[in-house]
């Protein structure tokens, strides 16, 4: 049973003010760049000035940086992968930022590189070598996780999707990934690829079009693994895959915090989060609130917990 929520004039006031941003932040109508993320504060603010202890915001994989600055106590990133390169100091990260996990809510993805068989790609590689003019759709938004990580991904072989264009491809540029413009085209035979993830709502589709997947080299895998990304298998039949595939996994949305961030608001945090589990908007795959403080298929976890949210989970669990 959920605790009950609180009572008396400071709750009712949390809550009106929490409801009008929550509905302003999460218009769906917003593009990326717009004002679709949210921060936060819990503090104090019965003087002059407001006092924060503890704010908590969404945003872009960078905002680790301001995490470890301390401009932001606490942050949400999607996928789980770009914290590891945050705390290894690696691929968007300079150099290691002292960070940890407060809570990974459980989200299970994967990364695919899909290509029409008509093209007669075998890889990336074989882009890159033949100077493929690719038709390719891809998130419009370049700051979002996935362009960061196609940027990645292509700069093992040495070029980006503006070399795609410059040998005379196109991106055909989406929102969300079944975005009408993506289906629009896919329908028409006219994308050659597709590399994205949230599979759940476009990876049929794509199977149905005629597209297949393209696998990536062993020294590739290798190479994206220093940067913190696993390699996980995509089963047969899972969102209507033709056979097994060896793909990126895209999955976990870490909730984290610096390292030094006081372990008692850290235990408050992630003692709210199994509080109020059932308040909580969960994906389909959720099976509990373990999956926030242990490694699963949901919640990779290649950073520590922050102390705080382990010694909730000791206590909790009586592990």
């Amino acid at each position: 049973m959920p605790e009950p929520l609180p009572r008396g004039a400071n709750f009712r006031r949390t809550k009106f003010l929490w409801e009008i941003g929550l509905d302003v932040a999460g218009d769906p109508t917003t593009p990326y760049g717009g004002d679709r993320d949210m921060c936060i504060s819990i503090g104090n603010g019965s003087g002059e000035a407001w006092r924060p202890a503890m704010r908590m915001g969404t945003g872009s994989p960078i905002l680790a940086l301001d995490v470890a600055r301390g401009g932001l106590e606490m942050a949400m990133v999607n996928p789980s992968a770009f914290l590891t390169q945050a705390v290894r100091g690696v691929g968007l990260f300079k150099e290691p930022l002292p960070l940890r996990i407060v809570a990974n809510y459980p989200s299970f993805d994967r990364f695919v590189f899909m290509i029409n068989p008509k093209t007669g790609l075998k890889s990336l590689k074989d882009v890159k070598d033949r100077k493929f003019p690719l038709h390719v759709s891809v998130k419009e938004d370049v700051t979002h996780s996935t362009r960061v990580f196609i940027d990645q991904a292509l700069a093992f072989y040495g070029f980006s999707l503006a070399d795609i264009e410059s040998w005379g491809g196109k991106l055909n540029l989406t929102g969300a990934p079944a975005d009408p413009r993506r289906v629009s085209a896919l329908n028409t035979g006219e994308l050659d690829a597709i590399f994205d993830e949230g599979l759940t709502v476009w990876l049929d589709m794509a199977v149905k079009a005629g597209m297949r997947f393209m696998d990536l080299e062993p020294d590739h895998f290798a190479y994206l693994n220093t940067l913190g990304w696993r390699r996980v298998l995509l089963r047969k039949g899972y969102w209507g895959a033709p056979e097994d595939h060896w793909c990126i996994d895209y999955s976990g949305w870490p909730l984290y915090a610096r390292a030094d961030f006081p372990e008692h608001l850290a235990y408050k945090a992630a003692r709210a989060a199994v509080a109020r589990e059932a308040e909580i908007v969960w994906e389909p795959e959720y099976r509990g609130v373990a999956e926030l403080f242990t490694e699963t298929e949901s919640t990779p976890m290649d950073v520590p917990l922050h102390a705080g949210a382990a010694r909730f989970w000791r206590e909790h669990s009586g592990t």
